[in-house]
């Protein structure tokens, strides 16, 4: 039996647990899954890429679970009012390959996003962080926020995106969430001050939203809308003068920030961080990158803590995504197609057999 959770039934898991305990609670799940990090068997995403968009499929597995998602990335998707990132995901037994979980994952990647962002925030940022600009308020920006929030301390938001109408609906959605919001003229201007800097760009290009001249000491990157290849939102000179982190480093030399830079920019895998095995931050002036482009695993995470969730709460649907039968091998018999009336029923009898004795 598969557990099918549509985005009704995600709604409602989330307006029963809330949306901030949620986000903290899948954080949590997120630090344990990459403490663990050399227990998945893991690869780069497979990419389809047209001159619209993209569209993904992304596996990990380990000893027990494997999970896959298919996710686009249609930067023009909203002037036909359709979201510009789709997904659902899957989440099986290694044994037997029973799919265990059929799951939305777009509301879903958005929170996980979110709460990756916060987790590396919590080691790459100055601890009394404070003041956070996002650049970029579509879809995934009031998640960000919440996250920033309640995981790391921000209290306020400095606001600006090309499209005016984002920005206001973000402010708009962010009343009484505890935040200060400003909304800002230019990406210099929200900038200005900030500790925190989350990038969140949709447009499918090679751009320069952040540029040095923007950077301060001590100030931590969250670079979230660069997550394939011929799409950045930081001038290369500002991971130049930067300690930069990657969640999945073969991935992200294709896809991330540093598909800019030489093969040989030294980067450092986050979970590095998470196990003590590397530094974090090594001082308050040291600006710091993480360079997220969303990894297999974050969905990993994400899918069994939402089956776990949805099943304690009993949210959700039971389907029948593999035919059951009495016999395994016999999948036509499961159709319960009948013969066509009058039709003979003739039994193939095995080859050298002796028939003699029938008569």
């Amino acid at each position: 039996m598969t557990r099918f959770v549509d985005v009704p039934a995600l709604t409602q898991l989330l307006q029963r647990k809330g949306v901030a305990p949620f986000m903290k609670d899948l954080a949590d799940c997120l630090r344990e899954d990459f403490l663990r990090w050399e227990d998945f068997d893991k690869s780069a995403r497979v990419a389809s890429h047209s001159e619209v968009g993209v569209i993904e499929l992304m596996p990990v597995a380990d000893d027990r679970l494997f999970a896959f998602k298919y996710v686009n990335g249609h930067p023009r998707n909203t002037a036909a009012g359709l979201p510009t990132v789709m997904a659902f995901g899957v989440l099986a037994d290694v044994a037997t390959g029973v799919p265990r979980l059929l799951s939305e994952l777009t509301i879903l990647t958005a929170i996980r996003t979110a709460a990756m962002s916060a987790l590396a925030a919590r080691r790459l940022a100055r601890a009394q962080s404070r003041v956070m600009a996002i650049i970029g308020n579509g879809a995934q920006s009031e998640f960000q926020a919440i996250a920033f929030r309640d995981l790391v301390g921000i209290r306020e938001l400095r606001l600006f995106d090309v499209d005016a109408a984002a920005t206001a609906k973000l402010a708009a959605n962010l009343v009484g969430q505890g935040l200060k919001v400003t909304i800002c003229s230019g990406t210099a201007d929200a900038v200005r001050g900030a500790d925190i800097v989350t990038t969140l760009t949709a447009d499918k290009q090679l751009a320069t939203i952040i540029t040095p001249a923007m950077i301060e000491p001590g100030m931590h990157l969250n670079a979230v809308g660069g997550d394939c290849p011929g799409k950045t939102e930081l001038d290369r000179g500002v991971l130049e003068g930067a300690a930069v982190f990657v969640e999945y480093e073969p991935q992200s030399r294709i896809e991330g920030e540093i598909q800019q830079m030489a093969a040989d920019f030294e980067v450092t895998e986050f979970w590095r961080v998470l196990t003590g095995e590397k530094p974090g931050r090594t001082s308050a002036a040291q600006v710091t990158v993480f360079d997220s482009v969303g990894f297999a695993l974050e969905d990993f995470s994400a899918l069994h803590f939402a089956r776990d969730a949805a099943a304690e709460l009993d949210i959700g649907s039971i389907i029948e995504l593999v035919p059951r039968s009495t016999d395994p091998k016999n999948l036509f018999g499961a159709l319960g197609i009948e013969a066509p009336a009058g039709a003979a029923r003739k039994v193939p009898t095995p080859a050298g057999a002796n028939l003699a004795h029938f008569g």
